[in-house]
């Protein structure tokens, strides 16, 4: 029994072995690639073919399987690199790479670490590309030298198997003081702008200014010259109403130089209305009142009541000749020629007073003309009669 005991344990044991050196033979011999990847395969040390995504069979202890390579777009940082531009400043520009395999084979044996190389080929590139630009052209023209990388590594890699889609610079960092400098610059030009905004609000906030007091001039100059065309209307109707009474009145020169008189001291109130030349028409007039009121010797004397008419008869005159007095002078002489006619008639004062009130009832002349209170008719006081000035 023993003797059957030992060969079927050895069989089992054969068994087992045959069946663990087929599970690795198969192991071995069966690849799975995943998608967006790619392994070479080299048989016996050499190239032997490329394995796309999906099952793959190789032979086993014969075939070798490379580790895979991404075949998927790969975005790669690298860290800031000092870079001397044309005016010798030292900037340091951060970088990132876009690149892409595209043949698995090229990138395993054409170069040993194709990151790397990638690396360094973007740090010389980038130091050739600024070197020939001033700081501001490589502030100013990153467009341009993300072209140049891109053109320079693409030329580069393409025998590696990897072709680079774009390469962008992420930071370009100038020395700590031309920061402090181009930020001064950037705040006076912040400066200049606001000052030019606020100088235009300025301008646009005179200029309406001007054009609102423009149209208030014009609206005050067209409500002036209206009040002032109404004015002249209501003065010349006026005018034409107390011209218009006079008339109808019928006055005569004794009247008319009466009313002189009385307006005398009125226009002499001005400052510069100190002499006054008296004309013949009015001496005249003077002295038809004098003759009139005044009895001649041997003849009879006015009759009283008689009325302005027989008062004011013409009287034959002499015209004098035309003396320059001052306005105080002939405001004290017409006051003593009528003084002197008044105390001559007493009658006379009544018709005066008479003829004046019938003047302000009628509204042909205002009552401060004669000095009225429109209740009872009267004249002005008259002062007493100066001595004789023989100038006059």
């Amino acid at each position: 029994m023993d003797d059957n005991i030992i060969p079927s344990v050895i069989g089992w044991i054969i068994a087992i072995a045959f069946v663990i050196i087929a599970i690795t033979i198969l192991a071995r011999s069966i690849r799975i690639i995943p998608q967006a990847a790619s392994g070479v395969v080299e048989r016996l040390g050499k190239y032997h073919k490329t394995l796309t995504p999906g099952l793959n069979v190789l032979v086993p202890f014969i075939d070798r399987l490379r580790p895979l390579i991404d075949m998927r777009e790969q975005v790669v940082s690298f860290p800031p690199q000092p870079v001397i531009t044309e005016d010798n400043l030292v900037v340091s520009i951060d970088t990132v790479v876009y690149f892409q395999v595209t043949d698995a084979r090229a990138a395993t044996y054409e170069i040993a670490n194709y990151l790397g190389a990638v690396e360094q080929l973007t740090t010389t590139t980038l130091r050739n590309v600024v070197g020939g630009l001033n700081l501001e052209e490589a502030l100013t023209s990153r467009d341009e030298i993300n072209g140049q990388l891109r053109l320079v590594l693409d030329e580069a890699t393409g025998k590696w198997g990897i072709r680079v889609s774009r390469v962008e610079l992420k930071a370009i960092d100038p020395p700590l003081s031309i920061q402090d400098s181009m930020e001064k610059q950037m705040r006076a030009e912040r400066d200049r702008r606001a000052a030019i905004l606020t100088a235009e609000g300025t301008k646009q906030s005179a200029i309406l200014e001007a054009e609102g007091a423009r149209q208030a001039e014009i609206l005050r100059a067209e409500g002036d010259k209206q009040a002032a065309v109404l004015r002249a209307q209501g003065e010349a109707e006026a005018i034409t109403t107390v011209f218009g009474a006079i008339h109808v009145g019928q006055p005569d020169d004794k009247l008319l130089a009466y009313q002189y008189l009385q307006m005398l001291p009125k226009i002499s109130e001005g400052q510069s209305n100190k002499l006054w030349i008296i004309p013949s028409e009015l001496t005249e007039a003077l002295k038809g009142i004098g003759g009139a009121f005044t009895p001649k010797a041997g003849g009879p004397a006015p009759t009283p009541g008689a009325g302005p008419a027989a008062a004011f008869r013409p009287q034959p005159t002499v015209t004098p000749s035309e003396p320059v007095v001052s306005a105080e002078q002939l405001k004290t002489a017409a006051d003593a020629v009528v003084e002197s006619v008044l105390d001559g008639e007493p009658s006379v004062r009544d018709l005066i007073a008479e003829a004046q009130a019938n003047d302000v009832r009628s509204g042909a002349v205002p009552p401060e003309v004669y000095d009225i209170d429109g209740t009872t008719p009267g004249v002005p006081p008259i002062p007493p009669l100066p001595p004789q000035n023989p100038g006059v």
